[in-house]
């Protein structure tokens, strides 16, 4: 075979896995079902402003969110699903747009893949990790208290403050 030979098969090969000159429209298809996607925005419905989840950060907290979000603006349950998009970039939106054609037939079935792909985005501090935070030396003391401070944030144990406090001050120099 000649080279133009071998690159027209494989352009032909190409073209068929996409659909090109066929039937289809489009290459890419919404991950929610027919029945999602015939469901309309009530009349003069303007789109509120979303925050946009780039797959760092809380999930769980984006959700929320967004789902407050939605509300205030007067829309709910399975129209969350064609908003969805409008707050995903980055690797989110990648997710998004990798998900299956018609997998999605709910907002909750949306949350739940959503939840289960990014659940582990968020660090969570041990206590134990927050007991043996210390000053690191020659640096402020500032500087450590912003940053035990930061940690007892994500800690999963929530510390009464006069043991916060006894704690952050053990770590000091």
């Amino acid at each position: 075979m000649t080279t133009e030979q071998i690159q027209e098969l494989i352009a032909n090969v190409v073209k068929t896995q996409l659909g090109v000159g066929s039937q289809k429209s489009h290459l890419y298809t919404n991950p929610y079902t027919k029945r999602i996607d015939a469901l309309r925005m009530l009349y003069g419905h303007q789109p509120p402003k979303f925050n946009q989840f780039d797959g760092r950060g809380s999930p769980k907290q984006h959700v929320a969110h967004f789902i407050g979000t939605c509300n205030n603006a007067g829309t709910g349950d399975d129209l969350l699903v064609k908003q969805f998009v409008w707050t995903l970039k980055g690797i989110a939106f990648d997710w998004y747009t990798d998900l299956l054609p018609e997998s999605i037939d709910s907002w909750g079935k949306m949350e739940l893949e959503f939840l289960n792909r990014f659940y582990n985005t968020r660090r969570i501090v041990s206590l134990t990790e927050l007991i043996n935070t210390e000053q690191w030396k020659e640096k402020p003391v500032l500087n450590y208290i912003n940053r035990w401070r930061s940690l007892n944030l994500e800690c999963k144990d929530c510390l009464p403050e006069n043991l916060a406090v006894e704690m952050c001050a053990q770590g000091m120099e």
